[in-house]
């Protein structure tokens, strides 16, 4: 073992981080693959440091929690208006457990065992959803995507004992998917179309909700979260109001006591400590009322125009970067594209026919 140097005092200590922080390569910054570098607001980081706010416990008791209700609540409420969906939940670990939370529960309402996604997907959620499909007996079948346009290659007909559909929006590789008219094709057989998003990509694309998806998962970082090496994330999970019993987690909802004065409480809870296990929903038990108080502090103080303006930066920067760098695929991009730039995240270990390109991204906070 080497020897260790010599203890440093704080400045001392200060100093030598920043020195070593400042050594990072650039390149660093084309880095996107489900977490990314948007700029947060300096008041979002004051009202989550707010000791009122600063806990991971659950608030069971209405009476002492009506704060952390009420922010659970509207930020539904958001994410409910985001999407263009009739209910939101706030309690899935990141995007990739939201997703398989949607595909477990398609395979629930509809009766099937057959879980269709693309694979254009991220490759890790794709992961997560097998690893929980072996547990539950499941069958997951991925679609190939164009290698020439980077988009799903839909089938023509979905097969009877397909569950659901599950596409992401823009997909893996920045790739803005033909969505229009899927979710009837999928009903029409009787699954459910499921899209997973980028938060952030709503400013300027049109909500699942409009082009008919029954459920809307994503992962919820970009609102506010920082990066923090890639966690903790904040998985986005609403569904078609029809589906409101089927909805794992947490909901929170808005009532009127005897006095007449608003409410916050837990309600419709299908969590395992809370009913049957054989009747629960989900075991997903965790509280992720601090990062979705980010993200509610982050959406309202940016508001539609301030989300509309990042994400058009973000159209315009990857965009940009595409045009001098290149990419193998025609469809349009969002943040990301593919390019045979070294600066993104290697392809070669999630698609081998891609193992001499790179997936680049650009945010409103990168330097071009």
């Amino acid at each position: 073992m080497k020897d260790l140097p010599e203890p440093l005092s704080e400045p001392e200590l200060l100093a030598e981080l920043l020195a070593q922080s400042q050594k990072n390569s650039a390149p660093g910054q084309f880095l996107g693959a489900g977490i990314y570098n948007h700029f947060i607001p300096s008041a979002v980081k004051h009202i989550i440091s707010r000791s009122e706010f600063y806990t991971a416990y659950t608030p069971y008791q209405a009476e002492a929690s009506q704060g952390t209700l009420q922010v659970i609540y509207e930020y539904q409420s958001l994410i409910c208006a985001l999407t263009g969906m009739g209910v939101a939940n706030a309690s899935m670990y990141d995007g990739a457990t939201a997703l398989v939370e949607a595909a477990l529960l398609a395979c629930r309402v509809t009766g099937r065992s057959e879980v269709l996604i693309s694979s254009a997907v991220h490759p890790e959620y794709r992961k997560v959803l097998k690893t929980y499909a072996a547990g539950a007996d499941l069958k997951v079948i991925e679609i190939p995507y164009d290698i020439k346009t980077g988009l799903t290659l839909i089938p023509r007909s979905l097969d009877p004992l397909t569950s659901c559909l599950i596409l992401q929006q823009p997909n893996f590789f920045g790739c803005i998917e033909e969505v229009q008219g899927l979710a009837d094709k999928t009903r029409k057989e009787g699954g459910l179309f499921i899209v997973s998003v980028d938060p952030i990509s709503l400013g300027i694309l049109k909500p699942p909700g409009e082009y008919g998806a029954d459920i809307v998962t994503g992962e919820g970082q970009s609102l506010g979260s920082p990066q923090n090496f890639g966690g903790p994330g904040l998985g986005i999970f609403a569904v078609k109001s029809d589906l409101l019993r089927q909805i794992p987690g947490r909901l929170a909802g808005k009532t009127i006591d005897v006095e007449g004065k608003a409410g916050y409480t837990l309600t419709l809870q299908t969590r395992e400590q809370h009913i049957r296990r054989e009747r629960a929903t989900s075991n997903i038990c965790s509280n992720e009322a601090l990062c979705a108080l980010a993200a509610c502090a982050y959406l309202s103080l940016m508001g539609k125009a301030g989300l509309k303006k990042v994400a058009g930066l973000c159209l315009q920067k990857a965009n940009y970067l595409k045009k001098r760098l290149g990419s193998p695929f025609s469809a349009p991009t969002f943040k990301e594209f593919v390019s045979k730039s070294k600066g993104g995240l290697p392809l070669g270990q999630f698609y081998p026919e891609l193992k001499d390109f790179s997936l680049v991204c650009a945010t409103e906070l990168t330097k071009i």
